[in-house]
């Protein structure tokens, strides 16, 4: 597995440090992990709010961060930039969207998100292919999220 390279403007401009999920995109092994892991404590806070501004919030975050990967992915000149885990964030936040707020279901949604987002099926791979610019390397993710929410929505509210 090649070492992440990481651009040094995620430490200087605002921007980069942001898409790089406020630096967990840093790590020199599996960015996507260590961003995922970083959006966890992220989503603890977010959880105490009411859902619907959870799911505000969490749409503000990808419409927010259309932009950000965007912009740092222009601006380092590579596209989805395996150290860019913004995506990863509002991904895992859709994934725990309306499930019960403690470890286990948290572990859980970070295992199936990070299942998702690694094995890609269909359509996530084809649009990661095709789709491009900060649409494109949040619409993987967030895809992810929704996969991995089915399944445990489905696991608490029918099997529960």
């Amino acid at each position: 597995m090649p070492r992440n390279q990481v651009p040094a403007s995620v430490w200087r401009h605002p921007v980069h440090f942001l898409a790089f999920g406020l630096g967990s995109g840093a790590a020199p092994w599996a960015p996507g992990t260590f961003g995922t892991l970083a959006a966890v404590p992220l989503y603890f806070l977010l959880a105490q709010l009411t859902p619907v501004l959870y799911v505000l919030l969490t749409l503000l975050a990808f419409l927010l961060g259309c932009w950000l990967c965007g912009k740092t992915s222009r601006d380092i000149g590579v596209h989805d930039h395996g150290g860019i885990v913004w995506d990863e964030f509002v991904g895992y936040w859709i994934t725990m969207a309306f499930l019960p707020v403690n470890w286990i279901w948290a572990l859980a949604g970070f295992i199936l998100f990070r299942f998702f987002d690694i094995i890609k099926p269909w359509p996530i791979r084809w649009l990661d292919q095709r789709v491009s610019g900060g649409f494109g390397i949040m619409i993987d993710d967030v895809l992810a999220g929704i996969y991995a929410w089915i399944i445990l929505f489905f696991v608490y509210y029918v099997v529960f």
